[in-house]
């Protein structure tokens, strides 16, 4: 889901991704390259991402992803279920 969010912000690479991840979660998540990687290959298997090879802005060779309108569906479906999780932790919280 972290990702698809930081790919519907536009594409990337996956050093960026991490970075991003990162930087907007205040140095809360570290998203390490274990993780990082066999999970862009799975949006890609489940077309829910496209890559292709472009120039990182160090003049790097990177491969870039950008998310599909099934990744975009995808996003919408897993950040309702995340709202719901939370919504119910909340009130498990909350009740005395």
């Amino acid at each position: 889901m972290l990702i698809l969010r930081t790919l519907s912000r536009g594409p990337n690479h996956g050093y960026g991704i991490a970075q991003q991840i990162r930087q907007v979660s205040g140095d809360a998540l570290n998203v390490g390259e274990g993780s990082l990687y066999p999970a862009l290959q799975r949006l890609l298997i489940d077309d829910c991402a496209v890559a292709e090879w472009g120039t990182s802005e160090n003049n790097r060779r990177a491969r870039f992803y950008k998310i599909t309108s099934k990744g975009r569906r995808r996003l919408a479906q897993e950040k309702k279920s995340f709202d719901f999780l939370l919504s119910a932790i909340g009130r498990v919280m909350e009740t005395p």
